[in-house]
């Protein structure tokens, strides 16, 4: 039976964040060795871009497992996110049996609708794995599909299984782990909150966004890592349309360093804010009103 390696403390695995290359503060790090050890969903939920779906990457790499991910969004259905039956290959079928001259209904439906016909999606493939280790499932950004694809889930979360009424029901021989993420665009319900651990990962403090920085971009200088952290933390402070996150951060210092600079100006500022905002409207705003007096503040921030 597949299984995870024993974890005998929550230092032991905030090294082991430490050693992939994220940094998370003690209370994330309490939620995902609780997850492991209870084998309970973990529902993460905070503004884009704070380290959410990372989270879920960084376990399968730790764990050496599989990602298996369900990307959410409005309309998505069972045939996308659990099964669907292989018709093009279950017509195939019926004309062999049919040229062979021998279709008696009970056998072929037996045939037709056996496991070598079934597509497994996403959350068929995470119940039905069968590696040394159980993979680490996302469900990301589930605030974006319906309330009737949240119901379905339940019975997942609950039993680790899944029913496919010309199979019967399928059951997971270990509980993936489950990492479940939302962006809060709207409430999910109690019903399914109930089944996971919940913890809100908010936007980081300058310590941990520098340490982020200087973890995720090496060769980033370290007076330009600190004075981009001190910008975008102020900046996060604006009436700006959509905040920028940690991974935006992360871009705009990729960006910076690929342009071989070791210190903001206010003209370097001007021209690479399209790496670190993504929308005209705030863009304008801090070239309008916040690029300057921020860029002012710097020398008292960093």
């Amino acid at each position: 039976m597949p299984s995870l390696p024993t974890l005998h403390s929550i230092d032991e695995l905030q090294n082991a964040l430490v050693e992939q290359n994220y940094i998370s503060d003690r209370s994330l790090t309490t939620a995902i060795y609780l997850a492991l050890k209870l084998k309970r969903p973990l529902f993460l939920e905070g503004e884009a871009g704070v380290g959410k779906t990372e989270v879920a990457k960084v376990l399968t790499q730790w764990l050496d497992t599989t990602l298996i991910r369900l990307q959410c969004y409005e309309g998505l259905d069972v045939s996308t996110a659990v099964y669907e039956w292989n018709y093009t290959e279950q017509l195939l079928q019926i004309r062999l049996m049919e040229a062979a001259g021998h279709v008696q209904i009970e056998s072929a439906r037996h045939e037709l609708f056996s496991p070598h016909f079934l597509l497994k999606r996403p959350l068929l493939q995470a119940i039905d794995y069968t590696g040394d280790r159980p993979p680490v499932l996302l469900i990301d950004e589930l605030d974006r599909a319906d309330e009737e694809f949240e119901a379905y889930l339940l019975e997942v979360l609950s039993d680790f299984q899944i029913t496919v009424p010309e199979l019967g029901t399928l059951r997971a021989p270990a509980p993936p782990v489950v990492i479940i993420t939302s962006n809060r665009t709207r409430e999910i319900h109690d019903a399914l909150k109930r089944r996971c651990l919940y913890h809100w990962i908010d936007y980081p403090s300058f310590e941990k966004e520098y340490g982020i920085v200087l973890a995720k971009v090496p060769g980033a200088p370290a007076q330009l890592a600190r004075q981009v952290v001190a910008f975008v933390q102020e900046l996060r402070r604006e009436e700006l349309y959509k905040v920028p996150g940690v991974a935006e951060t992360l871009d705009w210092i990729k960006a910076l360093v690929a342009l071989d600079q070791r210190a903001l100006t206010e003209t370097l500022v001007y021209d690479t804010l399209g790496a670190l905002l993504k929308y005209r409207e705030d863009i304008q705003l801090a070239q309008r009103a916040a690029v300057k007096p921020i860029l002012q503040r710097l020398p008292t921030l960093v």
